[in-house]
């Protein structure tokens, strides 16, 4: 019985980890037309999982049950119809995994379309692909958007998240100087870890003044921003006139940014959701990003690692903001 089945962790409603996250037996999926099925090794926790979870007043859940996670990492072990079986044995990350679709990567197995399980470069272990879907995609695209970076400065908010620290990479392989933001000792260590050229303790210094005094007073060139609520309000007093602010993320879903300073500095606003870019935007993106991963060219860190029966704790752990890394839960076969 059990070769029809996987475990799986599941929600049918939206509220605490440890309230509605389960533990479940479900049948094993089968690949349709298109798609491969994916035994994972890895399933990764980002904020955007956890906030599905905890839900909206005002947004109901989508579907009668959940299987949450869009990030993992794993092998291909079956493909359905119009998919090259050479695919199967295949190392692969994932991305999308539950975005728009109520089954994602907290399970045994997973199937979905073929360019959604993207080869997974020879040293790259499991562990890392789980980190790849979102973290690092937002990253790259954020980092990559518009003009060239070389020679140019760049801030990154939140410069030891799961986010910051791939995007302190690129920054710097593209030949930017690199100002992050951290709010610990022990997060600047691993802003440095990234590369970055200057280390910004908002718990301890203010940031405008000091991003002035670090840029000879004419401020970023481009700010790679994660929370817009919380810094909006000086984002324009730190970018350049005509430079760029990359909006991955906020901590609140209404914001209240100074019009005129913007305005007046015309500094342009971009907001980037890493699940909808467009395909030309992502093919490009998962190219770059592979060959930079062959190269061995990309630190990953990961912060925490759990077992799947584990992941209320991961999930809390990624509530509480505290994980110096990505959180990751190791997916036993057995079971």
């Amino acid at each position: 019985m059990k070769n029809n089945t996987m475990q799986a962790i599941t929600y049918k409603d939206c509220g605490g980890a440890r309230e509605v996250l389960r533990l479940e037996r479900l049948k094993r999926p089968k690949p349709g037309a298109g798609e491969v099925l994916v035994r994972l090794k890895t399933s990764g926790v980002n904020p955007s999982d956890v906030k599905n979870r905890r839900g909206r007043p005002d947004r109901a859940l989508a579907y009668d049950r959940v299987i949450p996670h869009s990030d993992g990492a794993g092998v291909i072990e079956a493909v359905g119809e119009a998919v090259d079986s050479a695919r199967i044995g295949e190392s692969v990350w994932l991305y999308n995994g539950q975005w728009q679709r109520p089954f994602g990567t907290a399970a045994q197995y997973i199937a979905l379309p073929a360019e959604q399980a993207v080869p997974l470069p020879a040293g790259v272990g499991y562990d890392a692909g789980a980190c790849l879907g979102i973290p690092a995609l937002t990253a790259w695209w954020a980092v990559n958007m518009e003009e060239s970076l070389a020679g140019r400065r760049v801030l990154v908010s939140g410069g030891a998240g799961s986010v910051g620290f791939y995007a302190i990479q690129f920054a710097k392989l593209l030949g930017a100087e690199v100002i992050a933001t951290v709010s610990s000792a022990q997060k600047a260590k691993v802003a440095r870890e990234a590369g970055a050229d200057h280390i910004i303790d908002y718990k301890r210094e203010k940031v405008v003044p000091r991003v002035l005094e670090l840029s000879d007073g004419e401020g970023v060139d481009r700010a790679i921003e994660v929370d817009l609520a919380g810094n909006g309000d000086f984002l324009a007093e730190i970018v350049k006139p005509h430079g760029l602010a990359v909006v991955y993320g906020s901590n609140a879903p209404q914001v209240t940014l100074p019009f005129t300073n913007f305005l007046f500095r015309s500094i342009t606003l971009r907001f980037m959701l890493v699940y909808d870019l467009t395909p030309g935007a992502r093919k490009g993106a998962i190219e770059s990003l592979n060959r930079i991963l062959e190269d061995g060219a990309l630190k990953h860190r990961v912060g925490a690692r759990f077992a799947l029966a584990e992941c209320a704790e991961a999930h809390e752990l990624v509530e509480a903001g505290s994980a110096l890394g990505n959180v990751v839960l190791t997916i036993d076969d057995e079971g």
